[in-house]
């Protein structure tokens, strides 16, 4: 399929950009995640659910510290479902946590992915790991943990958009004013 792609002497490791760019990707959506739960006034807040079927910021930011804490452990010599992860315990809280304990769970969750990210290396991308039992390359994993990663932050950004109404500092381009940001600046926040 790629047989007949060419490229230049000259191009950077792609091995060592895709890397950086998931570094990068990670601790975006971290600012992210922790910016928006800064914009949700009341701590009870972070418990609130919008529907009954729905998840609040709280259950949301433990699922991703489980799920990071478990894939990210021994990222590649043990499979990154971990035996002592009770996952559907993530989405339980027959306590409220305070604000503070939530924060510490997005904080470990967070060093332990970012740790193990920072010490992959270009050759590495290329290893298989296993996630379930099921194998994939390093590369296919850290793919699916930014998709993740992704999704559950936005959730997070959305009940806290909610919650927080006319209060709401946007953070991204605010409605309206796409011409103010018409040069790029994804790569400087990072």
């Amino acid at each position: 399929m790629y047989k007949n792609l060419i490229m230049p002497t000259d191009t950077p490791d792609a091995g060592a950009a895709y890397l950086a760019d998931t570094l990068r990707s990670f601790r975006m959506y971290k600012r992210l995640g922790e910016t928006a739960i800064a914009q949700v006034a009341a701590d009870a807040d972070l418990h609130r659910m919008i529907d009954p079927g729905s998840n609040s910021i709280a259950m949301v930011v433990k699922h991703l510290a489980g799920n990071l804490r478990s894939r990210f452990t021994d990222f590649l010599t043990t499979d990154g479902e971990k035996p002592d992860r009770d996952r559907d315990a993530e989405f339980e809280m027959p306590v409220p946590a305070s604000r503070d304990e939530i924060l510490q769970w997005w904080q470990t969750g967070f060093s332990i992915a970012l740790a193990s990210i920072e010490s992959l290396t270009p050759a590495d991308l290329t290893r298989t790991v296993h996630i379930r039992s099921e194998p994939f390359l390093v590369v296919e994993a850290l793919n699916r943990l930014v998709n993740h990663l992704a999704y559950h932050v936005g959730q997070i950004v959305y009940i806290a958009r909610h919650l927080t109404g006319a209060q709401w500092t946007s953070l991204s381009i605010p409605k309206g004013q796409s011409r103010q940001h018409a040069t790029g600046s994804f790569k400087a926040r990072s």
